[in-house]
């Protein structure tokens, strides 16, 4: 179906010819011919298929042609400020002959422009659930108002810990039979279809299925490769593939510090974008990736949904993602409007273990192959040490898994954002004020800890020389007590016995001497039981006790 088919507007077509909107997709057909009457919508479609276009143009045409919607506003909940900027933009676009003011609404940023906004009667409000909810508990945002309501990103919003939000944020505003409430969502889940239930009013379902974007249109490879040769078959990659432009995601902020770094060492300019970035720093980034002036951008899944880059070559999972459906969101991000694109992951022995889950997700096989030499490029990064700015290992973003989880971005009200000093934790930016929480690294980042796994590689580590020498200096406390520990398993009766009185020995003399400072010193045996004596009429000693339990076991 043509765009020009559809009775609209003739300002509102002219924005939509503008955009450059032809042809319809799937979902911009289904959602514009069923929506105009005012029936509520649940819509379950794969992000990049047009629907933000489709519930902008249902908002506009309503306000325009419906007298009894004079005046009323729409709000459209996302959940992060890269997506919010973005429907702003289309807004603007579709709506550029339309008289209606557009204003996103988030944290991390000063509240004097929106709050400006806000007294200009801004009719299509774009807002994360924590500002619009802070902006509306001060009685700047009035929300009885609305006529739409709008939740893009459903799901998303869920994975980051926003559900009690947005289920507060639906009691201040009119109830269902006062307004159209659309509800759009990449994948379908109890949470979403709950929040669907219990609050539209007969909504009709829409399903469009995900695995038609992910087969038909991106070129998916995994390479299995070992992880300390990650980054020189990254490299060859680029090099020989040489892609106009490509998204590498990591899962962890710091890995995504590092291998930006890595990279510009090797000559490759790029940028990286991370939850803890400055949100001016953060849409420059954007911008410049958008407008073709940065080529390569590292990114963890603060960027896998909403960021509409147009164009897009090439996706690289530098980490499998920890959450099988976080796999189609990032590939996601190429062949978008019709467009081919290309989707290659690297899997190490530690990734391979995400494989099955997102294999059966998909529904199919990934083609696969071991990495040949030829794929291969020298790393002029490799041995050297990669110092981040301020991500300590074991704390990061997390790819959007479980529910109830805090926010991607959260932070929220007003708490500080640079890392903890002292703790080897950080806080994430300030999403608007009035609740804060950060958000553990994946569980991929900890079993690898657990492993042993070296960082990146093997090479590389987020620590300075300072914090090197501090963590030496506090194991040295304890080198001796550790290397004298012996291996109880192997020891005798005799052997454990005479181990723990000397064990115990020691520290009851080292408690004793503390307790009888000023006092001339005595045996180890003499202090202990001395300190000990009143203590052992009402109770036993534990060397008694130790003592006892293994005479029980001897006689055994």
């Amino acid at each position: 179906m043509e765009f020009t088919e559809l009775t609209l507007h003739p300002d509102l077509q002219r924005g939509i010819a503008d955009a450059g909107y032809i042809t319809c997709t799937p979902v911009q057909e289904q959602v514009l011919k069923n929506a105009f009457g005012g029936h509520d919508l649940y819509v379950q479609s794969q992000t990049g298929t047009g629907k933000t276009a489709a519930y902008l143009i249902v908002i506009f045409q309503r306000l325009l042609t419906e007298p009894l919607l004079a005046g009323k506003k729409a709000l459209i909940m996302v959940p992060t400020r890269e997506l919010a900027v973005q429907v702003e933009e289309e807004a603007k676009r579709i709506g550029k002959y339309l008289s209606f003011k557009t204003g996103s609404f988030y944290g991390g940023v000063g509240y004097a422009h929106q709050q400006k906004l806000l007294r200009e009667s801004v009719q299509i409000m774009i807002g994360t659930p924590g500002r619009v909810l802070d902006l509306n508990a001060s009685g700047q945002m009035n929300l009885m108002d609305l006529a739409f309501l709008v939740l893009d990103e459903a799901d998303r919003m869920f994975d980051m810990g926003f559900y009690p939000d947005l289920r507060k944020l639906i009691k201040v505003v009119p109830p269902v039979d006062r307004r159209q409430t659309m509800l759009f969502s990449a994948t379908l889940n109890a949470w979403v279809k709950n929040l669907a239930w219990e609050y539209t009013k007969n909504p009709l379902e829409i399903e469009i299925a995900p695995e038609n974007v992910t087969v038909d249109e991106i070129e998916q490879m995994l390479y299995h490769v070992a992880g300390e040769d990650k980054m020189k078959l990254l490299l060859g990659i680029l090099k020989q593939r040489n892609p106009e432009s490509a998204i590498i995601f990591c899962n962890t902020k710091r890995y995504a510090e590092i291998v930006a770094k890595r990279l510009r060492i090797n000559d490759i300019p790029c940028e990286f974008i991370i939850g803890d970035l400055p949100q001016v720093k953060r849409l420059k980034i954007i911008d410049d990736v958008k407008n073709g002036k940065t080529r390569f951008l590292v990114a963890t899944d603060v960027a896998a949904r909403g960021l509409d880059i147009e164009g897009l070559a090439m996706v690289i999972n530098y980490d499998l993602p920890n959450e099988a459906e976080n796999y189609i969101h990032r590939i996601g991000r190429t062949a978008r409007a019709g467009r081919t694109g290309v989707a290659i992951s690297l899997a190490s022995e530690q990734d391979v273990y995400e494989l099955p889950a997102i294999e059966k997700y998909l529904g199919s096989k990934i083609p696969s192959q071991i990495a040949g030499e030829e794929l291969f490029a020298e790393d002029k990064s490799e041995g050297m040490h990669i110092r981040t700015d301020t991500y300590d290992e074991g704390y990061g973003e997390r790819s959007g898994a479980g529910r109830g989880r805090r926010r991607e971005e959260r932070g929220e009200r007003g708490r500080p954002t640079g890392p903890k000093q002292g703790r080897g934790r950080e806080r994430f930016p300030a999403e608007v004020s009035g609740g804060s929480s950060g958000k553990r690294e994946d569980a991929k980042s900890g079993r690898n800890k657990a492993r042993g796994v070296p960082s990146a590689g093997g090479t590389l580590s987020a620590g300075g020389p300072r914090q090197k020498a501090d963590s030496r200096n506090r194991g040295s406390g304890n080198r001796e007590k550790t290397a004298a520990k012996p291996n109880l398993a192997h020891l005798t009766f005799e052997e454990r016995l005479a181990y723990y009185k000397r064990k115990y020995h020691a520290e009851g003399a080292g408690t004793a001497k503390e307790q009888m400072k000023g006092k001339k010193s005595s045996t180890p045996v003499q202090v202990l039981e001395r300190s000990g004596s009143e203590k052992a009429a009402k109770k036993p000693s534990l060397l008694s006790r130790l003592l006892k339990l293994f005479k029980g076991e001897a006689s055994k």
